[in-house]
């Protein structure tokens, strides 16, 4: 690699060395999907060399989500009615707490499978200068959506996706440099598009906002979601 950040250890920024990883995955009745999506956001911190901690934030669950999720990660029972970017800013706010102030803070949806560089890939950025970090996600059974559908979707991905970036937002693969979160005040309290208003305060705030094409997550496909606003519902939308 070439450029002014080519030697700078891995997680180094001017901001300094990412120390831990932080990863928030709000869930509400996701029994059926949380151990998955959980046991591939362990392997991605087991690759990453740095100490790493995950906080479900179990929204209201009437299923079995709390039980599936309590031996990966720290859950927090919310009972009260949130917004998804209150929930997100909660689980955030649980782990950063005890972690140090230099961590990479991770958000992800517990329909989504990230792969197992994820967490790499994220500090790769870091690495080079970036205080977030907004990656793509690819649908897990494309083929399970009408063709008609599948087609507009691969129209409006393949519009705002160039070479090595692009212009989508995706809260299932966000990442952001906690001093940076803290500092804008977290993702604000909306029912849904946290991670575009929680993009527009870290770009008003002066930082520095990367959107590669080579972190990737998988997500569902399914058009029947949890949260309003969501994947699921332009994918429902777009075969109306």
């Amino acid at each position: 690699m070439t450029g002014p950040f080519a030697t700078v250890p891995v997680g180094a920024t001017a901001a300094g060395p990412v120390e831990a990883v932080a990863v928030v995955v709000p869930a509400r009745d996701e029994a059926d999907r949380i151990g998955s999506c959980l046991h591939s956001v362990r392997v991605a911190l087991a690759g990453s060399g740095l100490p790493g901690a995950v906080c479900v934030v179990a929204d209201r669950c009437t299923d079995a989500t709390e039980a599936v999720a309590a031996p990966h990660a720290e859950v927090v029972r919310n009972t009260a009615a949130r917004t998804i970017g209150e929930l997100r800013t909660l689980g955030a706010h649980r782990l950063l707490a005890r972690l140090p102030a230099r961590t990479w803070l991770l958000s992800t949806d517990a329909d989504t499978v990230v792969p197992p560089s994820w967490v790499a890939d994220h500090l790769r950025h870091a690495r080079r200068g970036a205080d977030a970090v907004v990656g793509i996600v690819d649908l897990d059974d494309p083929d399970a959506l009408p063709p008609d559908v599948l087609c507009r979707y691969a129209d409006l991905v393949r519009a705002g996706t160039g070479v090595d970036r692009h212009t989508h937002a995706y809260a299932a693969n966000l990442g952001v440099r906690a001093e940076a979160f803290r500092q804008v005040g977290g993702f604000p309290a909306v029912p849904s598009g946290e991670e575009h208003a929680l993009l527009a305060r870290l770009r008003a705030a002066g930082y520095r906002v990367v959107s590669p094409t080579d972190v990737r997550a998988r997500t569902s496909a399914r058009t029947e979601g949890r949260a309003v606003g969501g994947l699921a519902d332009l994918l429902r939308g777009l075969g109306a």
